[in-house]
């Protein structure tokens, strides 16, 4: 796998890798493993709001869920 970084980024990655002992891999796999469950959510939340727009998802008001639920004041 490669990827491209810009040269501040990459001067970031390097000094704090030369900091802490680390290599710029182990820092490159942090971030993702840290950040790709919210990727995830942001992908399925716009998949789930264009279902809504073109109708083949429906909604429920929030109050009739907090009434189901017994929370409604």
């Amino acid at each position: 796998m490669t990827i491209r970084l810009s040269q501040s980024i990459e001067k970031r990655l390097t000094k704090l890798a030369q900091r802490t002992g680390r290599t710029k891999s182990f820092y490159i796999r942090q971030a993702i493993v840290h950040h790709l469950e919210d990727i995830e959510d942001v992908y399925l939340a716009e998949r789930t709001l264009k279902r809504i727009r073109i109708g083949k998802h429906s909604t429920i008001p929030l109050e009739k869920i907090l009434k189901r639920h017994g929370m409604n004041n």
